[in-house]
């Protein structure tokens, strides 16, 4: 199971508390229900839910957390962590990438460094880059232009503010 299925399945209220009750030693829909607090039917409804996504099973103790794939998911994502190490290691901007896409995806990564709605003074911007570039082989004014080519970061007059990239939610 992949790290996002897993939040994702867990992103729902009543499904984590189903999961903690499970953690703590619930064993059957009951126990669950008196350990949460919620009727029977919504305990069901989120069994049903994380049964069919394999996250709960039922052996001979009765209902079961399949803990394991939580390891499983650190594993899946410490893989996908390794595919960018290339570009960028503990935070750090290592190097960038020569293709265009790969090169974006990585300046989308720095940007997030950067508040949206919030404006910079360029010696703010200049800070923030340094410490990305640190130890790397790439230099703070050459990221600057980047993100600025990329319409990832704006600027007038000496002013930045963050135009593109992901935004958490």
């Amino acid at each position: 199971m992949n790290p996002d299925a897993l939040i994702g399945l867990l992103a729902e209220p009543e499904r984590l508390r189903v999961a903690a009750a499970l953690v703590l030693g619930a064993r059957t829909a009951a126990d669950i229900a008196e350990a949460t607090g919620l009727d029977a039917r919504r305990v069901e409804n989120s069994l049903r839910r994380l049964r069919s996504a394999g996250l709960v099973v039922t052996d001979g103790s009765g209902l079961r957390l399949r803990e394991e794939l939580f390891k499983e998911a650190t594993r899946v994502d410490q893989a996908n962590r390794a595919q960018e190490d290339p570009f960028v290691r503990d935070g750090r901007l290592v190097k960038l990438p020569a293709q265009r896409g790969r090169r974006r995806a990585v300046l989308e990564q720095v940007s997030t460094a950067f508040e949206p709605g919030r404006r910079y003074p360029e010696r703010d911007v200049v800070d923030v880059l340094k410490r990305w570039c640190d130890g790397g082989e790439v230099d703070h004014v050459t990221v600057r232009r980047y993100l600025v080519d990329e319409g990832l970061l704006s600027r007038d007059a000496g002013v930045y503010w963050r135009t593109g990239g992901p935004v958490s939610v």
